[in-house]
């Protein structure tokens, strides 16, 4: 089990954005940190009012989005648009080649998580999907799925049938059972929470090999995103 603070990411920051990337991105490049499991990219992103991400191509990623503050508006060379808000699952398959635009056309800023995964195949049509899901049972939800163990639930599919995405939203104390999958990744999106013992607060993540464990949210409660990996 490794924990990653979240004040030791790297962190691209203008007047607009402020964004932390729990992996080489952009001009951050750390040659040990490149990716884990599938995942290529996990950024935690706040945009300004009126601002984002104009016009840019993708290519062969698997885009998976998840909103925890405000709306983000989407539009793309497929003639897919939509505004994500939280609850709200996006997921774009770049495949062959997309170009999109990120913006947020609200007057708060908009606060999102954005994670890139590896396909399965290359040169795939790309495509869009968006979801409303139910997190009320304090459990984790399937949210972004590949993994056939997902396949009748409401998450929104991947072109990576090793890797699946879950959220659980809990409740002050709420506990969860995490996978005991070749690889684990923990994203504490909102609040505190415990892991085994280790204390853990908002915007830490947790790598896990071989490894599960429980998780408590602590008493203002938790948001968490839990990537299992095969």
């Amino acid at each position: 089990m490794e924990i990653h603070r979240a004040d030791a990411r790297f962190r691209t920051a203008s007047e607009w954005l402020d964004s932390r990337h729990s992996f080489s991105f952009g001009e951050h490049y750390d040659p040990a940190n490149v990716g884990f499991g599938f995942l290529v990219a996990h950024n935690d992103e706040t945009v300004a009012p009126g601002m984002g991400f104009g016009t840019h191509p993708h290519q062969d990623l698997e885009i998976v989005t998840w909103v925890l503050q405000g709306a983000l508006a989407h539009r793309d060379s497929q003639g897919n648009s939509g505004s994500v808000h939280p609850g709200l699952a996006q997921r774009m398959s770049a495949g062959s080649g997309i170009r999109h635009s990120e913006w947020n056309d609200g007057a708060d800023p908009v606060h999102y998580v954005q994670m890139w995964v590896r396909p399965d195949r290359f040169d795939l049509p790309p495509s869009y999907e968006q979801a409303d899901l139910d997190l009320s049972t304090g459990e984790l939800v399937p949210v972004a799925s590949g993994l056939e163990k997902h396949a009748t639930s409401t998450a929104i599919r991947i072109n990576q049938p090793s890797a699946g995405m879950s959220v659980a939203r809990l409740a002050p104390g709420g506990a969860i059972t995490l996978p005991a999958a070749p690889y684990v990744h923990l994203f504490v999106a909102t609040g505190t929470a415990t892991l085994d013992g280790a204390d853990l607060g908002q915007a830490d993540a947790v790598r896990l090999t071989d490894a599960g464990g429980v998780l408590t949210a602590g008493p203002g409660g938790a948001e968490v995103l839990v990537w299992e990996m095969y």
